[in-house]
């Protein structure tokens, strides 16, 4: 019945009207599907990790470009170090080489000087030896103030005695002042002996033994001895003549005459 109330309705449907509306239901359909699938696939969209961004590209090429300009800078500043201590190294060496040589000059210096005080050494123990030696026969020998003084048990010349005392490694003796004066006249109780001075070479130019000039002498003096007064004939002299107990030093003597001699050896010559 209401089929029949659609048809008066609408009228009958024919078949080209049902045909039409099985193809706007397939529409339909087809629609729905497209609509699912769509939010489907956007769903699944959804899900797919992001991609970066243009701005997010920049900073990773600029993270990149800080790290190797980083490590660039790092090679620089370990290249500077480097040339840094070749430099410093150069001068080292180069300050240091003289240095070197300094010291090289230094243990040479050093090894000739020990060699110098090993020679010395040895030549203080030849002299020591030898001293020992020379004291050993100085017996007889009388010190006094850094000499040895030796008389004479007999007598002889002028010459002869002053042989002897060279023979003993001395020679006749040399006054020197006051002291070694009052000395001589108490060793030999103020009797004659021959003293070094003479002036054989050149009349009235008195000289010692050893070359030097007499500049001051102990010439006996007083009432008419005034001595050296012997002129040409008397060139060498004694310690001591006695005439009277007022007059007392040197006279000048003939050289050939023969008396007692005193020899004198200095003690830096034994050393």
């Amino acid at each position: 019945m209401s089929e029949d109330i659609y048809d008066d309705a609408f009228g009958t449907e024919t078949e080209g009207m049902k045909r039409e509306r099985m193809e706007m239901t397939v529409v339909v359909f087809e629609s729905i599907d497209h609509v699912r699938d769509y939010d489907f696939k956007t769903e699944t969209n959804t899900n797919k990790p992001l991609q970066c961004t243009g701005s997010e590209s920049v900073k990773v090429r600029s993270s990149r470009a800080s790290v190797v300009c980083l490590v660039l800078l790092c090679v620089l500043l370990l290249t500077a170090v480097i040339v840094l201590c070749v430099h410093i190294y150069t001068n080292c060496t180069e300050e240091t080489k003289p240095l070197l040589t300094n010291h090289t000059n230094l243990t040479e210096e050093r090894k000739e000087l020990e060699i110098k005080i090993t020679n010395l050494t040895e030549e203080r123990k030849t002299k020591r030896d030898q001293l020992i030696n020379q004291l050993s026969i100085l017996d007889e020998w009388i010190y006094y103030q850094f000499s040895f003084y030796y008389k004479s048990n007999e007598k002889k010349n002028w010459t002869e005695s002053r042989q002897d005392c060279l023979k003993k490694g001395a020679d006749l003796i040399i006054i020197n002042n006051r002291t070694e004066q009052d000395f001589v006249m108490k060793i030999t109780n103020k009797t004659e002996f021959w003293i070094g001075v003479s002036d054989i070479d050149v009349e009235d130019t008195w000289k010692w033994v050893d070359g030097s000039a007499l500049t001051s002498g102990f010439w006996a003096t007083g009432g008419e001895v005034n001595e050296p007064r012997g002129g040409t004939l008397e060139n060498c002299a004694v310690s001591y003549i006695p005439m009277s107990t007022e007059i007392t030093g040197w006279h000048d003597v003939k050289c050939n005459y023969t008396y007692h001699w005193i020899c004198e050896k200095s003690i830096l010559s034994l050393i």
